[in-house]
């Protein structure tokens, strides 16, 4: 963990530049459903003018991506877009001079703070008094949780949550984009096709619906990851379900076909803890390679865990 002083030397010597690609074109942008064309009208029309918004959604659905996009249909894309994630100023010395410098560096132009809701009490007082200041910088927060649910229970300040939640978006999980499925899959096909110089150029049909069967409880960064590992073991030019060997068991398990008793129904969280096992049991119980394939953090992976999704 980077101490206060070598925090202080990294916003001191980093250069901040404007992201290349089009945002409206990037990940998790793409595809023509009702939600991801609601979520380009929202960036469009408060793109040039927020001040602060809060960015919801589950883990791996690309809300730093929906961040950026923000800050470059603002009126300062030019400016810095930094960012930070919340829970490591848990631990820092001088909490309160590193956030008000990360702010300075930024400028006029985008701080991002990713996980807000892991942030301590103490951290979020020091963040709400340094925003009361009224600095210039635009500031966008991201959290994986209801805020206003934490804020309720006493585990998150009213005060900040009323400052962040003043504009707030929420970038649905991949299960209920199934609709832009397709165009994604075909974005990862040709990119890692390029990049591990395979010949793969088609998905077949039949790959396409088990992806759209699958609940993708790591979203899209577990999209990609069993994408690019069907493109490495496709042996032809067209992607086929077989391809898709880090999520095969999974898909039969979840199979409509597959016998369940009568009138017994899975809940979701159930559907999700069965998943992140069966990816560990895949990975030999190795936390790091697993959270990899899921498109999660190992923080987060390792409160599942603790929260009942028990590797045993």
């Amino acid at each position: 963990m980077p101490t206060s002083s070598q925090t202080l030397e990294y916003l001191q010597t980093a250069s901040f530049k404007k992201p290349e690609d089009t945002a409206l074109k990037s990940l998790p942008l793409m595809g023509d459903g009702p939600a991801i064309r609601r979520l380009r009208l929202q960036i469009e029309r408060i793109g040039p003018h927020f001040r602060t918004v809060l960015v919801r959604g589950e883990m791996g659905t690309g809300k730093e991506l929906v961040a950026r996009a923000l800050h470059e249909h603002s009126n300062h894309a030019y400016e810095p877009f930094v960012t930070c994630h919340a829970s490591w100023l848990n631990s820092l010395e001088e909490r309160h001079n590193i956030i008000s410098r990360y702010m300075r560096v930024t400028g006029a132009g985008t701080f991002f703070l990713d996980g807000v809701e892991e942030m301590s009490i103490e951290a979020q007082r020091q963040l709400l008094v340094i925003l009361e200041q009224k600095v210039s910088t635009r500031l966008i927060a991201s959290t994986a949780v209801d805020l206003r649910r934490m804020a309720a229970a006493g585990r998150f300040r009213h005060e900040l949550y009323s400052r962040l939640a003043m504009v707030e978006i929420v970038v649905e999980p991949l299960r209920r984009r199934v609709e832009d499925i397709p165009a994604l899959a075909m974005h990862f096909v040709e990119q890692f096709a390029a990049q591990y110089e395979k010949q793969v150029d088609i998905v077949a049909r039949a790959t396409v619906e088990r992806l759209q069967r699958h609940t993708w409880p790591g979203n899209i960064r577990e999209f990609e990851n069993v994408l690019r590992n069907g493109v490495l073991h496709c042996e032809g030019t067209l992607l086929e379900p077989a391809d898709l060997s880090s999520m095969v068991e999974f898909a039969e398990a979840n199979d409509e076909s597959h016998v369940r008793p009568c009138g017994a129904t899975a809940r979701l969280q159930d559907v999700i803890d069965q998943h992140v096992l069966q990816v560990l049991r895949e990975c030999s119980g190795n936390k790091v390679r697993a959270a990899e394939m899921l498109g999660i953090s190992r923080s987060t992976l390792y409160r599942m865990l603790e929260g009942g999704c028990s590797p045993a």
